[in-house]
């Protein structure tokens, strides 16, 4: 694998396992000198730096913010995320707000703090992960569903902003990859209904996301920004 990425600095937040941590090893692997954020302790490969952060707490959320504005960021990829599957009806308020606290608003706080550094360069990339559920609706997932397609708009309008100073700002969606988070979500039973659904007829990798992720915030991607790119195996088009 080419060093691409020689002299960038990255920040993956959700970095430590899943998608968030094939992303900081493929960041690695290109040269990235590479910040991840996790919740707890845990390993990171060699050149990566590991950050504690809960995106739940307010305030912990803006200090870090505020720190980030100072780490000179060449790319930003907002991983971090917390799903609550729910009845409408039934769905607490606390949940609801936590959910859009950990998927948006971390999201806005930290693309907002590495602007500076980004336009003063010229150049930055910005990748959201978002998911299938902020591209199509699915019962129970209102509290999820809003805050993806919250995610998605926001990178619009930042892309729109941004363009000019060679900033380029994009969504990935991914379908139902093999991940803690969707074991603990759906559980067996959940993913073998869920895959009746996928052309493919697997669970997607979290390496091929973070395939996707990576070269959308490398210098190969020179003209595409303000999209929201569907990795799902077929799920949502077909």
């Amino acid at each position: 694998m080419s060093l691409a990425l020689a002299g960038r600095r990255a920040l993956v937040t959700g970095g430590t396992r899943g998608i968030g941590r094939a992303v900081v090893e493929r960041l690695v692997a290109q040269g990235a000198v590479v910040i991840a954020t996790g919740t707890k302790q845990a390993e990171v490969p060699a050149g990566c730096e590991l950050r504690i952060v809960d995106f739940a707490d307010r305030s912990a959320t803006e200090g870090f913010a505020a720190d980030v504005e100072t780490l000179k960021i060449d790319i930003l990829v907002n991983n971090a995320g917390i799903n609550r599957i729910a009845p409408f009806a039934e769905i607490a308020s606390e949940d609801f707000d936590r959910v859009q606290e950990v998927n948006v608003r971390a999201a806005f706080l930290l693309s907002r703090s590495v602007l500076s550094h980004m336009r003063k360069q010229k150049w930055g990339r910005i990748v959201s992960i978002t998911s299938i559920f902020g591209l199509v609706g699915r019962e129970q997932r209102a509290s999820y569903s809003a805050s993806k397609f919250a995610l998605d708009g926001m990178t619009v309008a930042l892309a729109a902003e941004v363009a000019a100073d060679g900033i380029l700002a994009n969504c990935v969606a991914p379908g139902v990859i093999e991940t803690d988070l969707t074991r603990q979500v759906l559980g067996e039973d959940g993913i073998a209904e869920v895959l009746t659904r996928v052309p493919m007829r697997r669970l997607g990798r979290p390496e091929e996301v973070a395939a996707l992720v990576v070269w959308l915030a490398g210098p190969e991607n020179t003209f595409i920004s303000a999209q929201n790119i569907a990795i799902d195996g077929g799920y949502t088009r077909v």
